[in-house]
């Protein structure tokens, strides 16, 4: 994984994406809110999860030492008696997250919620001392992310965001071959035309399950009656009041892979517009310094990757994986074992090392490679591509000030409202 190989500041601030100039690394005073001595390296980091369903057990299980997961929370009692019971264990239950948060013997959360739900207790985590990994997508509209990042900062907290990715070593290769110049000047990229999510429907009330808050399910989002329509399982992803649909979820990877290789990490693109005549809800934006990206490829091509155009030749860039079509560029593979680690029966979905990074980053108190600025850019990246959909012309985008251009009826989209007794705490 990243933090075990010995290479320069430089290249390490090439692969995350971060200027020169980035604060890094920064350290955590003693008397940060709620939080006990810092974990030595030797030390057992003591782990509460929030949100306890399919990608959390994922998460649990794959969670390298020394991280020790203690207690669970979830708005469904249920899930979390039967995630201990699965496992064996006798791991404190919560149905409100904010007892985890309470507790002085936990170090840090994996938040691992509906979309709609991750940023608040993301931010209250790191009110009360806690570092965070947060699973993808970050947040579900671009403002609630600069709340997180800002909460990131004032209280020195390592947040480290789901986008795996960013540790895997043939990801990091094929983006390094980009950012050296090796391609020339990239021109055109091209990228999965990511499904968006559909309008809200209105279903029959059904009776509420036992165990079940399901006023603290609903969070942000407005208050409607409960259905097995929308909880359990992944059926909420469909709907634009709980996520972006799958701009935001293979999304989240796929337009971070394009950020990344192109040094647009800590920023965005400042014009996108829809693109007529091809696949359906297809997207372009561009770039400042004049790169432009397609979402044009079908579901099956690249799928959380991208393909770059260059002065030299192209690349093709996917999960722990690329393809180089450039005459007389060259480039050095890592070690099998490096690639193979991520290929077991969980390749898709493993995140072992990426949270062994985040580990690590605990211990040292350096930015982790997928730190909360970098996920905050990606995701909002595929908010406005929703967004342009939705408005159906062309936008543009301040990625300093984080607004659209002139443009209330876009800005009123990049942000919500939320509802009474979820609002966002003052950062």
């Amino acid at each position: 994984m990243i933090a075990k190989e010995d290479v320069s500041r430089r290249a390490f601030l090439a692969r995350a994406g971060i200027t020169a100039g980035a604060a890094l690394p920064y350290l955590v005073p003693g008397h940060a809110l709620g939080a006990r001595k810092r974990p030595g390296p030797n030390d057992r980091i003591r782990i509460g999860v929030i949100g306890v369903g399919n990608r959390a057990g994922l998460l649990i299980d794959q969670l390298p030492k020394p991280g020790q997961v203690v207690a669970l929370a979830d708005c469904s009692l249920s899930r979390c008696e039967a995630a201990t019971a699965k496992r064996k264990v006798t791991w404190d239950i919560y149905q409100d997250y904010r007892r985890i948060l309470d507790r002085k013997d936990i170090d840090a959360v994996i938040v691992a919620t509906t979309d709609h739900g991750r940023v608040l207790p993301c931010v209250h985590a790191c009110q009360a001392g806690k570092d965070v990994y947060a699973e993808k997508p970050l947040t579900l509209y671009p403002a609630e992310g600069r709340v997180l990042v800002k909460a990131a900062r004032k209280y020195k907290r390592i947040v480290q965001v789901g986008t795996q990715q960013r540790s895997m070593r043939m990801n990091q290769i094929a983006c390094d071959l980009i950012l050296s110049g090796k391609l020339g000047k990239i021109s055109l990229v091209h990228g999965v035309c990511y499904g968006a999510p559909g309008r809200m429907r209105d279903f029959p009330q059904e009776a509420v399950p036992e165990k079940l808050n399901w006023d603290s399910w609903l969070g942000q989002a407005p208050a409607r009656p409960y259905s097995s329509q929308v909880f359990p399982d992944s059926k909420w992803m469909s709907f634009i009041d709980y996520s972006g649909g799958d701009t935001t979820n293979w999304g989240g990877h796929g337009l971070d892979q394009i950020q990344w290789p192109l040094g647009m990490s800590l920023t965005g693109p400042v014009e996108f517009w829809p693109i007529e005549g091809g696949l359906r809800g297809a997207v372009g934006f561009r770039y400042a310094n004049g790169v432009a990206v397609q979402l044009d490829l079908p579901h099956s091509d690249l799928q959380a990757g991208g393909r770059f155009i260059g002065e030299k030749g192209s690349i093709d860039i996917w999960r722990n994986n690329f393809k180089l079509d450039a005459p007389g560029v060259t480039v050095d593979l890592p070690p099998r074992e490096e690639v193979q680690k991520w290929r077991d029966e969980v390749a898709l979905w493993q995140a072992e090392f990426h949270m062994g990074h985040w580990l690590e980053c605990i211990v040292s108190r350096k930015m982790p490679n997928a730190d909360v600025e970098i996920g905050h850019r990606s995701i909002t990246v595929c908010h406005l591509v929703n967004i342009t959909r939705r408005l159906n012309r062309r936008l543009k985008w301040d990625p300093v000030k984080e607004v659209f251009v002139g443009d209330a009826e876009a800005n009123a989209l990049a942000n919500r409202p939320r509802r009474k007794g979820w609002e966002l705490p003052k950062v």
